[in-house]
């Protein structure tokens, strides 16, 4: 086996590395709030997040994937240094964040990563600026959304179950977040599992076993699929406690207004190939839910903290990535 393909081999293991976590943090959102309103045990919610999570690959198109593979940098400037710096950065920053109970998100940290050795490499002009505005404007626009569309399913549910039966009504909701929590880990394997897929699938492209065309292999996005659901199924439980506990109190109506205002916004921008953050889409929707009862309700000093961390992402990531290319390329 020679040394090129050892090199492939062991970049493709630091990108799983990426993908696990990124599972064990974003996909903790899948159960944070069937958790809080104790409709499920955890470990029986992460089965069940981990579960959907997966079989979204048979549902979902790989849009997303092509985003990341050639939508953030110019494919002609990869090579397996970039790819390894790209992975290292945006896994290092999730690693910390993930073990610090901070909800960020594992697609922007990706994206820093591979704009911070992109520029160390070959400066500013690689950078495909489209896809980063649309990225950057989807910081803002994803929480935005999933706080709106929580807002509003929260107001229907409260008019239309408003002469209803404590009892009954919340027995109906407790099994109704069956249904919207899995919703909700389809959207969110759906989404990240193929930012995974489209770096592979990039790193591969770079090395030629792609040909001439950049498409995103199908072992690769099963593979990319199954790690994520992986990464859910060992769970990030800080990152639980974080988003079902301490940001506002949920009851199964609260949850499941949460999460399917969550599931909607995120299976809407897959489709468009956007890659969103699902924690900025979650925590919108959770503050927006929370916010119906009673503004004060909603603890904003964790939401600062939460926005803080999203703040720094990209930033974070790209400086981490950019220092690990530089000391490849000396090494190298």
């Amino acid at each position: 086996m020679d040394n090129n393909l050892l090199a492939i081999i062991a970049i493709i293991l630091i990108a799983l590395v990426f993908d696990f976590y990124n599972g064990a943090n974003d996909a903790a959102n899948s159960i944070s709030t069937i958790v809080a309103t104790k409709v499920l045990k955890p470990f029986p919610a992460v089965l069940w997040a981990a579960f959907f999570n997966f079989i979204s690959f048979f549902i979902v198109g790989t849009a997303v994937a092509t985003t990341i593979g050639s939508g953030i940098i110019e494919p002609n400037i990869v090579d397996n240094s970039l790819i390894a710096a790209s992975l290292t950065g945006g896994a290092l920053w999730t690693i910390i964040c993930t073990h610090t109970g901070l909800p960020i998100s594992a697609s922007h940290a990706l994206i820093g990563g591979l704009v911070g050795s992109a520029i160390v490499k070959a400066g500013t002009s690689v950078i495909i600026k489209s896809g980063i505005y649309k990225t950057l404007l989807f910081i803002i626009l994803s929480p935005i959304l999933g706080l709106i569309i929580g807002i509003f399913i929260m107001i229907l549910f409260l008019n239309i179950f408003k002469k209803s039966n404590p009892y009954r009504l919340e027995n109906f909701f407790r099994k109704g977040q069956l249904f919207s929590s899995a919703l909700y880990a389809m959207g969110h394997g759906g989404n990240d599992a193929q930012k995974t897929a489209g770096i592979v699938s990039l790193l591969l492209y770079a090395n030629g076993y792609l040909g001439d065309k950049f498409y995103i292999p199908f072992w690769v996005v099963l593979m990319s699929f199954t790690t994520i659901a992986l990464g859910t199924l060992l769970g990030g439980w800080k990152v639980v406690n974080m988003m079902g506990q301490r940001l506002t109190k949920l009851r199964p109506i609260d949850g499941f207004a949460a999460e399917l205002g969550a599931a909607i916004t995120l299976h809407a921008v897959t489709m468009f190939g956007i890659p969103v953050s699902t924690t900025h889409t979650i925590t919108g929707s959770i503050a927006g839910v929370g916010s119906v009862k009673r503004l004060h309700s909603v603890r904003w000093g964790v939401s600062k903290s939460i926005v803080w961390a999203w703040i720094l992402t990209i930033p974070g990531a790209a400086l981490i990535s950019a220092i690990t290319y530089y000391i490849i390329s000396l090494i190298f």
